[in-house]
């Protein structure tokens, strides 16, 4: 497979820089194997069955965009830092840029008294320790940082406070992503209402999306792409949840990419799970067998990303080209701000 197999043209007028509001206002685009069917996302329950069950990611994003100064003596250089992920002895791996303006050792000042060294640089990224931890940490956070946008939305406007809003599911609760699970964005009580009076159930499973999720693929054989890791977690109730409903002939619609690879690493050959805690790196591309996921609720993909490789996976990918084509052509809004697509391969 090449990675040209995955490029489309899209126009840039198509990328979405501020979400629909209401939020199930946004549109979705219900993909069969045959029809192709406009709607809205507050009609996502008339695409699903009573007894199907939707499995959301609760993860919460941290605001982890922080924008420092190192001082040496009269002189300072502004860092920018984008943090990744927390280390066991309490450190944290993040994007600093420019990189070269920092050494092992220096300090970097943010606000709210937020301070950190650094303690290693290697690949593009560093290693800093900070001086608060634990809710004092988050709280300084919460004040000095701001939300870590996509690069396709930043390069065309700043991050602002009503990114902290818009950026975040309305279940989020397991702190600790530094990306959004966009899919589910366009979920709001209108919407929840809407599949409870259904009876559509729902499930949540933890996956941290990490900025990982935004690398670009730069082999031209996908096969030898590296996929980054994600940390994820599925409770003993939320197994017992999912196997009870594919018992009783209901249909797992994960909400999200995440939510997808997570219950794909997670299932054993025949679908059924168990509580599951880890580190996954699974990489899902075309002639993959899905174990545990029978339609999939997601946004509108960049080009030669990992992502169009899984969706293309699950619905063939002569047809998500077709899918795609038509998104365009309708002017469907694209990416982590923009619309939704449900896929239903069988």
């Amino acid at each position: 497979m090449k990675l040209s197999d995955f490029d489309f043209d899209l126009p840039e007028r198509l990328i979405a820089t501020r979400p629909a509001r209401p939020r199930s206002s946004s549109r979705l685009l219900v993909a069969t194997a045959d029809r192709l069917t406009d709607a809205h996302a507050i009609d996502l329950p008339d695409f699903l069955q009573p007894g199907d069950r939707l499995v959301l990611n609760d993860t919460r994003v941290i605001p982890a965009r922080l924008s420092g100064v190192r001082r040496r003596g009269e002189a300072e250089a502004r860092i920018e830092v984008t943090l990744l992920e927390p280390q066991p002895d309490g450190a944290w791996t993040a994007l600093l840029k420019p990189l070269k303006k920092v050494k092992d050792g220096e300090r970097v000042t943010f606000a709210a008294g937020l301070t950190a060294v650094v303690e290693g640089r290697a690949e593009g990224q560093g290693l800093l320790r900070f001086n608060l931890e634990g809710d004092a940490f988050d709280a300084a956070l919460a004040k000095a940082g701001a939300m870590p946008l996509p690069p396709y939305i930043e390069g065309r406007r700043a991050a602002d406070a009503q990114d902290r809003e818009d950026y975040q599911t309305v279940w989020a609760r397991n702190t600790g992503a530094v990306a959004a699970p966009t899919a589910s964005l366009h979920f709001d009580d209108a919407l929840l209402a809407a599949l409870d009076a259904r009876g559509i159930a729902r499930s949540f499973v933890t996956l941290h999306v990490g900025a990982g999720t935004f690398l670009p693929v730069k082999v031209d054989d996908v096969r030898d792409h590296k996929m980054h890791a994600e940390r994820g977690e599925i409770t003993a109730a939320s197994a017992a949840e999912i196997n009870a409903t594919r018992a009783a002939g209901g249909r797992i619609v994960p909400v999200g990419t995440t939510a997808m690879r997570l219950l794909e690493t997670a299932a054993a050959d025949n679908g059924r799970l168990a509580a599951w805690s880890g580190a996954t790196d699974i990489f899902i591309t075309p002639g993959y067998r899905f174990k545990a996921c029978d339609a999939l609720m997601t946004n509108f993909h960049l080009p030669k990303s990992t992502l169009m490789m899984l969706v293309s996976a699950f619905l063939g990918a002569d047809r998500i080209r077709e899918v795609y084509a038509h998104a365009i052509a309708e002017d469907y809004r694209f990416f982590s701000y923009g619309d939704a697509s449900l896929l239903l391969p069988g």
